[in-house]
């Protein structure tokens, strides 16, 4: 409502110039009254109405932000307005009007879909439950589900709310809420947590928390908490706000005391207007959101550009941003020389091929098509694993308690697969999420552009992290975390390493986004939560995109620092010509215009290219 306000403020001024410019130029209106030597034409009242109006607007919203402790440069605008309406400069009034409200409306647009809702994350929220009573499934509202109620879960069906299995054995994919690479098995006793996705078994849960405090749900109540405490962020205008202020009316007021005349300070005032000063900053950032599109990055706000130029912490999120939610073979294991490795991975996939299990599926398309055997007499046992025949070999593939029930426990940490040839353990296979080839070097280009932490946040076991850091070139993990955890870690950041960065692509890393300085979701694979929810949104399967948002950003408040500066510079250079008295207020309102298209200009430079440096493509 804020910013179609401020559209409807700048709509206003334009007509008012309009109706102003007929009733002046082409109806030649005559003055309606005087006050002393300032005459009143209709023409005169409307603007002064509206400057008026447009003043006291301001006063409040400056009174405002006293009040919260900020100072901006807002108060030399309204000084300005009521200078040229004392002194009856009508039109130079007007141009301040449209500059004050034409900066306010390129603001907007530059930061206008800050705080888009989260349709994809409410739009996945479980809604329907099959409830069983007396045997008979009837469907109801998951907010009606009392604690103590059994509910079905079908193959292929969300979870409703979190619950306890009491029947049946099925495989859960949990990678949205956990982000755990591989489903995990859950047997009667085992929880469930509301949002994950039931395999090929349909299920009996009992439920154990009403919807209000499930899993799921607690996600969407984070995600709109942490909305509605946004972090506060400083206007880079704002900064410059005091001192330009105090100079500008020292000038002005000394301007006065030496001629005597209040035109004087008026006149200063004029040319004092902080319009370039207020639109130097936007249109940078335009440009630099313009810049970021063009390398396929979605940036929703102009102070994420703020924030991302200065940014000193990075957290990652594990499966789907620094991997490729994909398994692939790690190691393949023998028992002994009975089998080698090259027969045993022939052997399991060969069993596989016909299996829809995640890592079965891995595992075959991880395999040589020439080393993939027929398979007959294949048989599936739920949650434990297949068996068949293979090229005359009796070949089981699954949990170790399955291929060999009498074996002792082995120490693997990773995913992984055992294999026993005709009632004899063979050895096993590991397999490993794929990591982004463009990962290791992302985190060494993150440090070279100035991150002073870099941390993977996930929800997966310590050891998969550990070697997934590793490889990436993370030294600070968190391991087996739940989304609240996340949140909690990223809180935890000390003031002297924010801002911070967080990058995800799931919907338990939609509150973890939010909460962040900055949040950046992977959203190649469409609107999700985390894209929602997101600062800005990379549009491309690139994690290295993460780079060139840097590189734009410090690029793009380089140019906007510049041009601010200038923009100073300038606007007092002219204050102490206007100082002399030789410039007229009109004549300063169209200076005001010159100095405004040379901010303008200045600040689509954001446009272009940043350097290697910033790129962090060569060493600090």
């Amino acid at each position: 409502m804020k910013n179609l306000k401020r559209q409807w403020k700048f709509i206003v001024v334009l007509i008012a110039g309009a109706v102003g410019l007929i009733s002046q130029f082409a109806l030649h209106s005559k003055s309606l009254f005087s006050i002393g030597n300032l005459q009143f034409p209709v023409h005169a009242i409307i603007i002064d109405i509206i400057g008026i109006l447009m003043a006291i607007s301001l006063l409040l919203e400056i009174f405002h932000d006293w009040k919260t402790g900020r100072y901006g440069v807002d108060i030399l605008a309204v000084i300005a307005v009521v200078s040229t309406i004392l002194i009856g400069d009508v039109w130079a009034e007007w141009m301040i009007l449209v500059m004050m409200t034409g900066g306010e409306t390129l603001e907007d647009y530059a930061t206008g879909q800050a705080n888009k809702e989260l349709r994809a994350l409410l739009d996945k929220t479980p809604r329907i439950a099959n409830k069983l009573v007396d045997g008979k499934i009837t469907e109801v509202k998951v907010d009606d589900l009392q604690v103590g109620d059994t509910v079905l879960i079908k193959p292929g069906q969300q979870v409703p709310v979190d619950g306890q299995i009491v029947k049946g054995t099925s495989s859960f994919d949990q990678s949205s809420l956990t982000g755990e690479s591989v489903p995990v098995t859950k047997n009667p006793g085992d929880d469930l947590m509301s949002g994950s996705v039931n395999g090929d078994v349909a299920v009996e849960m009992k439920v154990t928390k009403a919807a209000k405090d499930s899993e799921y749900q607690s996600i969407v109540a984070l995600v709109k908490s942490s909305q509605a405490q946004p972090a506060k962020f400083v206007k880079m205008a704002d900064r410059y706000a005091i001192p330009f202020t105090v100079i500008s009316l020292i000038i002005g007021g000394v301007a006065w005391a030496v001629s005597g005349d209040a035109t004087r300070f008026a006149e200063v005032m004029v040319v004092a207007s902080p319009c370039p000063l207020l639109i130097a900053a936007p249109v940078a950032l335009v440009s630099g959101m313009s810049s970021m599109s063009a390398h396929h990055i979605i940036v929703k706000s102009g102070p994420t550009l703020e924030k991302l130029a200065k940014a000193k912490t990075f957290a990652f999120d594990k499966t789907g941003t620094l991997t490729e939610n994909q398994l692939i073979v790690d190691q393949v294991v023998a028992a002994d020389d009975s089998v080698d490795q090259k027969e045993l991975q022939s052997l399991a996939a060969s069993v596989e091929q016909q299996s829809s299990h995640v890592i079965a599926s891995s595992l075959v398309k991880a395999t040589d098509k020439d080393l993939i055997h027929p398979v007959t007499n294949l048989k599936e046992t739920t949650a434990q694993g297949v068996e068949g025949d293979v090229d005359g070999k009796h070949v089981k593939v699954g949990k170790l308690s399955f291929v060999a029930p009498g074996h002792e426990k082995l120490n693997v940490t990773s995913t992984a697969v055992y294999v026993s040839v005709d009632g004899k353990f063979a050895g096993y296979i590991t397999l490993k999420d794929k990591m982004r080839p463009e990962s290791p070097k992302t985190i060494e280009r993150l440090r070279r552009q100035g991150a002073e932490d870099i941390m993977m946040l996930t929800g997966d076991h310590k050891q998969v992290a550990e070697k997934v850091a590793k490889e990436a070139g993370i030294t600070d993990v968190r391991s087996e975390l739940l989304p609240s955890q996340k949140i909690q870690a990223i809180k935890d950041v000390p003031k002297d390493l924010r801002p911070v960065v967080m990058t995800g692509d799931g919907v338990n890393d939609a509150p973890s986004l939010t909460a962040a300085d900055v949040g950046i979701a992977m959203g190649a694979k469409g609107a999700t939560a985390a894209s929602e929810s997101a600062d800005a949104v990379i549009m491309v399967n690139d994690i290295s995109k993460v780079n060139d948002a840097v590189a734009i950003s410090k690029h793009t408040m380089k140019v906007a620092n510049i041009d601010v500066l200038t923009a100073i510079g300038v606007v007092i250079i002219i204050e102490l010509i206007a100082f002399t008295g030789v410039i007229p207020a009109f004549w300063g309102a169209i200076l005001q215009e010159v100095v405004d298209m040379i901010t303008i200009s200045l600040g689509l430079l954001a446009k272009t290219k940043p350097s290697d440096k910033q790129f962090g493509l060569e060493e600090k």
